[in-house]
C-alpha cells in the first residue's frame, strides 16, 4: 500500500475515533472496516495479524461496553426501557436540533419514561443521572477499543 493509501486509512481511523466520540457514525466499526481495507492492501502477514488482533479488541469492546454499564444500570434499578425511549428520543433529538439533539433527546427521553415510573422529580432525576453514566462509560469503553485497535494499526504499519 502506497503513502496515499496509508494516509486515507488513517483518516478514516481518525474519522471512526471522532464517531465514537460524537456517535454520528458506527465509530469502531469505521476504525475496523479501515484496518480490513488496509490488511487487504498490504497483504502481508503483518497486516493479517493486526486485523486479528483489532477484530479481537472490537469483539470486546462490543461486549463490555454494554454489558459494564448494564449491570450498573441494573444494580441502580433503571430497567433497560428507559435506555431504549431515551435512545430513541435522542435520534429523534438528533434531527431537530443539529449537534446537540442527540444528547437532549437521550437525556430528555430517559426523565420522561422515569418521571412517568416513579411519579417523583428527585427518582426521576436520580435515575436519569445513573443513565448518562452508563451511557458516558459505554462511550469511553468504546473509545479504548478504538485507540487500542489504532495503535495496533500504527505498529502494523511501522513493521511493514
Amino acid at each position: 500500500m502506497g503513502t496515499l493509501g496509508t494516509v486515507l486509512v488513517g483518516l478514516a481511523i481518525l474519522v471512526g475515533l471522532a464517531g465514537i466520540i460524537v456517535p454520528i457514525l458506527p465509530g469502531s466499526l469505521l476504525i475496523w472496516i479501515a484496518i480490513l481495507v488496509w490488511a487487504i492492501a498490504v497483504g502481508e502477514p503483518t497486516g493479517w495479524v493486526v486485523l486479528g488482533l483489532a477484530t479481537l479488541v472490537y469483539a470486546v469492546a462490543l461486549v463490555v461496553q454494554y454489558a459494564i454499564p448494564g449491570k450498573r444500570l441494573n444494580r441502580a434499578g433503571v430497567p433497560g426501557r428507559a435506555m431504549l425511549v431515551g435512545g430513541l428520543c435522542g435520534i429523534v433529538g438528533f434531527f431537530v436540533i443539529p449537534f446537540v439533539g442527540l444528547f437532549v433527546g437521550f437525556v430528555l427521553g430517559v426523565y420522561v419514561f422515569e418521571i412517568g415510573r416513579h411519579r417523583t422529580h428527585a427518582a426521576a432525576w436520580e435515575s436519569t443521572k445513573h443513565a448518562m453514566k452508563a451511557a458516558g462509560l459505554s462511550i469511553l469503553i468504546e473509545l479504548a477499543g478504538g485507540m487500542v485497535s489504532a495503535t495496533l494499526w500504527v505498529v502494523g504499519v511501522v513493521l511493514v
